[in-house]
């Protein structure tokens, strides 16, 4: 299975805005810790929102 590559843009863009990291440092990250930070950085606007 190939992982979408729209997805993974969007997966770097949002990581890239948040933590300013550069694409290299983010497509070095392994698949899952990718969507760890990806989930984890939702999490941190939805608390973020609601305060």
């Amino acid at each position: 299975m190939t992982y979408a590559a729209d997805q993974l843009r969007d997966e770097v863009a949002y990581v890239a805005y948040h933590f300013h990291w550069g694409l290299d440092q983010i497509l070095d990250l392994e698949h899952g810790d990718r969507r760890g930070f990806v989930t984890g950085i939702a999490g941190l606007n939805a608390r973020a929102s609601e305060g």
